[in-house]
């Protein structure tokens, strides 16, 4: 069986301006997966995925002032990093507090992006994440456990927006 990373994005939140982890974030990515539309961290793709509660206004596709946000047919945001100027007025704005401003840095060092098909980056990665945000398991995950496959043996602990939204 394949290893599987799963990547918890609560713990992930649980870093912020108001309770500042003790290092920047890295930002994983997985290269070789990745589309023609720019660098996406492994993060802000899932956070758009299962987070983002794909509002029908948008107000972050609204403010943003080089519109470097779009919804795609689904309602999923996406964002443009060759337009995005890391204002962080979509951070701002976001009713639900979705948008993490760790994803919105001008600019990142070269060795903050970290294949995660590379094992020495992957392990930095781990290393580099808030405690217990991401793990490598051969076990079986499911729904049930809120995990959800992101991308080939990338999975993403979440709570999906269609599940808050069922709730309210």
């Amino acid at each position: 069986m394949n290893k599987k990373i799963v990547i918890d994005l609560s713990k992930f939140r649980e870093c912020s301006p108001a309770q500042p982890c003790d290092k920047a974030q890295p930002a994983g990515v997985m290269f070789d997966l990745l589309g023609t539309d720019g660098l996406k961290t492994i993060r802000e793709l899932a956070v758009f995925q299962y987070t983002c509660r794909r509002c029908e206004d948008a107000p972050c596709v609204e403010v943003c002032p080089c519109d470097a946000l779009e919804k795609d047919e689904s309602g999923m945001i996406t964002r443009a990093l060759n337009l995005c100027i890391a204002c962080k007025s979509c951070v701002t704005i976001c009713p639900f507090g979705t948008m993490m401003s760790d994803f919105f840095q001008f600019k990142l060092e070269c060795d903050q992006y970290l294949d995660l098909e590379d094992e020495k980056d992957l392990r930095k990665f781990m290393r580099e994440s808030p405690g217990g945000a991401v793990r490598i398991t051969d076990e079986d995950l499911t729904k049930e456990q809120d995990v959800f496959e992101l991308m080939k043996n990338i999975y993403i602990r979440e709570v999906p927006w269609e599940a808050l939204k069922e709730a309210e």
